[in-house]
């Protein structure tokens, strides 16, 4: 319990954590910015990390420190950060999918069954553009790579569709806590704005959970 209430403090004060890390460590906050989005989008084990709210409190930092933070230099660390991600996540379903679908820890699968069924019907669905729409979607951003690696997909239209992705990720988000995070209603209600992009990224597979278990059969 007391770790779940640390990570939900992380999610809810993410301006002040990235704060305290600006004002303690300075320059290194780009590492740490970038190492957080590679693991989340190239760890395949990793996918409850803040992505969508980070990137939205990295812009609203860089407005808020601009002497110690070059909003620039961020999008471009955290868009490589991105694509290299998933090109990793690529690599390690294509090498070691079936391999670690069928990995336990302590009995336990370490990769959801239902993560994945979740991310087969988006392909099914979507087709390659799975990986510019699960960018947007926490869970299935982390796994919808993996899953292509897995199904062989060309890598030539995995990287279009990778970097397409990345870019109206990294930049979409990135500008709009740079801009938005200058306005006060929304500096100083922080929080409730992040609730709302959590909220707004689960969207999608709460629709999808509800029409798969109300439809009729």
């Amino acid at each position: 319990m007391e770790l779940l209430n640390q990570i939900a403090d992380i999610f809810l004060h993410l301006d002040q954590h990235l704060g305290r890390i600006i004002e303690d460590y300075g320059a290194l906050t780009y590492l740490v910015l970038f190492l957080i989005i590679f693991i989340e989008t190239g760890v395949v084990v990793m996918p409850f990390l803040p992505g969508d709210s980070l990137l939205f409190a990295a812009g609203m930092m860089a407005a808020k420190y601009s002497e110690s933070l070059n909003i620039w230099l961020i999008i471009g660390l955290l868009l490589i950060a991105a694509i290299l991600g998933d090109t990793c996540n690529y690599l390690l379903g294509k090498r070691f999918g079936t391999q670690a679908l069928r990995t336990k820890l302590f009995g336990r699968p370490v990769i959801k069954p239902e993560h994945v069924a979740h991310t087969h019907s988006f392909y099914e669905k979507y087709g390659p553009s799975t990986i510019v729409i699960a960018r947007f979607v926490p869970i299935v951003r982390t796994l919808a790579p993996f899953v292509a690696g897995i199904a062989v997909m060309d890598y030539r239209v995995f990287f279009k569709y990778n970097v397409i992705g990345g870019m109206l990720w990294v930049i979409g988000l990135t500008v709009a806590g740079y801009f938005l995070g200058s306005i006060p209603l929304v500096r100083d209600n922080f929080e409730k704005v992040i609730m709302g992009i959590i909220l707004m990224s689960v969207l999608p597979i709460i629709w999808q959970f509800f029409r798969k278990n109300l439809s009729p059969a």
